[in-house]
């Protein structure tokens, strides 16, 4: 197909198409009189180039995404927009501290939050990439609102970045790839989101979580015991994580690092231990609620 053609199909400028013929995006190939000869394969990359550009989604970003058979780098570019959005909302919060009377000294602790909120949490994103990456940020991110207004927060914080600088990489057999990325591929923000608050709803009350959900509980006990769910990819992908966190120094370094600079999160493990305890008390056999959710 010629570049008019494909203009018209697309919804992109000549001058578009011809900048990202440049940058690599596509190959067409090229007629002996010098036209080139876009493929059904091109012309869609360029619709999907077309619609992502819209989106804000940068060049670089976007090669990536049209070479992933997954949509993992989409749901990865998804949490960093939401990041984005999160920041932007508390820049405009700042913004209207100072319009309130606040002083420039004043918010500049805020400020220091706001930078070191980001670094760390866009650090766990590329720490950890796929979904397990989106839950850890998000998870986390809540918990990074905090000014850092210690030598001792100040020197957890450099722990932290140091830790995920040079965390291993987290390797899967193609088959459990495979699964997890099935298994999660339509898994966005706002489902990430809505488990960590039932997450925080039941640690705030175990009692009544407990309670209203033992029929549950017993029903995932008996098959986590089950000969089933021990051959299946869930138990071989949780065991591989378990040995990764422990090898990695995540349980070592990283949370108890945590831990010393954000109080929010300090008081999040002191409700999740309670929890841990009645369930244990309940259930003796089962699994502790922290070892799927810290």
């Amino acid at each position: 197909m010629l570049i008019n053609q494909v203009s018209k199909t697309t919804g992109l400028t000549k001058k578009a198409i011809e900048y990202y013929t440049s940058q690599g995006l596509v190959s067409p190939s090229v007629f002996d009189n010098g036209y080139r000869d876009y493929s059904e394969n091109d012309v869609e990359a360029l619709s999907k180039i077309f619609v992502l550009r819209r989106l804000d989604i940068g060049t670089d970003e976007i090669k990536t995404v049209l070479s992933d058979k997954s949509n993992t780098v989409l749901q990865v570019v998804s949490v960093r927009k939401e990041l984005q959005l999160q920041r932007e909302a508390a820049k405009r919060a700042i913004l209207d501290q100072l319009s309130s009377g606040k002083t420039f000294g004043e918010i500049v602790e805020n400020l220091r939050t706001l930078e070191n909120s980001k670094t760390i949490t866009e650090k766990l994103l590329d720490a950890f990439p796929g979904y397990y990456g989106r839950f850890v940020c998000l998870h986390f991110a809540r918990f990074l609102n905090e000014p850092i207004r210690t030598r001792n927060q100040q020197t957890a914080y450099e722990t932290i970045v140091t830790f995920l600088d040079n965390v291993p990489a987290l390797n899967l057999t193609e088959e459990l790839q495979e699964y997890l990325i099935e298994g999660t591929k339509h898994i966005g923000t706002e489902q990430i989101k809505d488990i960590v608050e039932s997450t925080r709803k039941s640690i705030e009350n175990p009692d009544n979580f407990l309670s209203a959900n033992k029929e549950v509980l017993e029903q995932y006990l008996a098959y986590k015991q089950s000969e089933e769910y021990k051959k299946s990819p869930a138990f071989k992908i949780t065991e591989l994580l378990k040995e990764f966190n422990n090898a990695s120094g995540y349980y070592d370094v990283f949370i108890p690092a945590l831990k010393q600079l954000s109080s929010s999160y300090a008081e999040y493990c002191e409700s999740l231990e309670t929890a841990n305890e009645k369930l244990l008390a309940q259930y003796p056999e089962i699994s502790k609620i922290s070892n799927w959710n810290e």
